[in-house]
């Protein structure tokens, strides 16, 4: 679902802008970076690392603090990763990040996607 998503911000959004990519290799750094600008910092789950590959406690958590008191929103796709009670202290999430409505676009795919595999 992200991939279509991020397709559409490429040709032109919902709300008719197009977005191009950044990636500096660093959550602060891309994080900073958004919060600066906007936009949105994703790293998502994959076929690898289907759980994700951020680390809840130490580093998803505390940037998810940062950009929901900025006004943003920060979810795995499927929940707000501030509501995500830790099973393991080296707990794996999916990450999304960033201004509010882009990040509702990724959300409402996200529950797109699963209605359709129900």
């Amino acid at each position: 679902p992200l991939q279509k998503v991020h397709d559409s911000w490429r040709t032109g959004s919902k709300r008719g802008q197009r977005y191009t990519s950044r990636y500096i290799g660093s959550m602060v750094a891309d994080v900073h970076r958004t919060l600066l600008y906007g936009g949105v910092f994703g790293y998502p789950a994959d076929t690898k690392n289907t759980n994700g590959k951020l680390r809840l406690l130490y580093e998803a958590a505390p940037m998810s603090f940062l950009i929901e008191q900025a006004g943003g929103l920060s979810t795995t796709g499927r929940e707000r990763i501030m509501d995500i009670t830790p099973d393991d202290v080296h707990q794996r999430v999916p990450v999304v990040m960033g201004s509010e409505t882009e990040v509702q676009e990724v959300i409402d795919a996200y529950k797109e996607w699963d209605e359709a595999q129900q």
